[in-house]
């Protein structure tokens, strides 16, 4: 009997994980990224923590992370994540919420000294058929988000090795695979972007595991053996940024 119920108990938790995973599969997440007015930085975090958010969950928006750079952050930059089942629903929700009285009241009381947002980027994105959608949040850790463009015709050479040996050569070095994607827009690099974000338990942590990484005679017969498929390098560019989690991310 005990052994009939912990096989359903791990069936149950079996079959949760793989909904879970189909549901962040099937998802539209949106990474947005926020330039503060200059001295305006607290009065944006404000009006997130103590506004925003909450009418994001009331208008079906999933908030799956938020963060600012480690460091000097010389940009009054801020970057979150947010999820919809649908272009639509996206589409919807935001409609909501900018004709929402609370946020209207919330926003002009917040701009009464001048404006406290400079520019606002967003990019569309759906996750890899590799990505590991690792949410879970355990905290005391920095994460890591890169930028990969291709070279022409190349990014699905570049998913295929990442797919087939970067992700496994990461978890080897002591990174964490979070989530991984392509923008679904053309004109934002469907067909020759990758963006994902790792986890390190400190900068330094993650900049040497990326330094052992590069010289591991495995990866360098990897990208020796992948370039020589493409008859070329398959990046034009890789850009790296650190973060840390806001207090109220619920990625951590």
């Amino acid at each position: 009997m005990k052994k009939q119920l912990f096989l359903l108990f791990f069936l149950a938790i079996a079959t949760f994980s793989l909904q879970a995973q189909s549901d962040a599969n099937n998802r539209l997440y949106e990474l947005r990224t926020y330039y503060a007015s200059e001295g305006k930085m607290p009065d944006l975090m404000s009006r997130f923590q103590n506004h925003t958010l909450k009418l994001f969950y009331k208008h079906n928006m999933r908030l799956e992370g938020f963060w600012l750079p480690l460091g000097d952050n010389k940009d009054n930059k801020l970057v979150y994540l947010l999820s919809y089942p649908s272009r639509e629903a996206r589409d919807n929700s935001w409609k909501e919420f900018m004709t929402d009285k609370d946020w209207i009241t919330a926003m002009k009381n917040s701009i009464i000294n001048g404006e406290i947002v400079a520019k606002v980027e967003s990019v569309f994105l759906k996750t890899t058929d590799f990505s590991p959608n690792n949410m879970e949040s355990v905290g005391n850790r920095v994460f890591e988000l890169r930028t990969y463009k291709t070279t022409t015709n190349h990014l699905p050479n570049l998913l295929e090795r990442f797919r087939n040996h970067t992700l496994k050569l990461f978890e080897k070095f002591g990174m964490t695979n979070i989530m991984y994607w392509t923008p679904t827009d053309k004109a934002q690099g469907a067909d020759d972007i990758l963006i994902y974000f790792l986890a390190h338990k400190t900068k330094d942590a993650g900049l040497a595991s990326f330094k052992a990484f590069g010289a591991d005679p495995e990866w360098q017969a990897v990208k020796k053996a992948s370039e020589e498929k493409a008859g070329g390098s398959l990046t034009i560019s890789v850009t790296s940024e650190y973060f840390a989690p806001a207090d109220f991310s619920p990625l951590k």
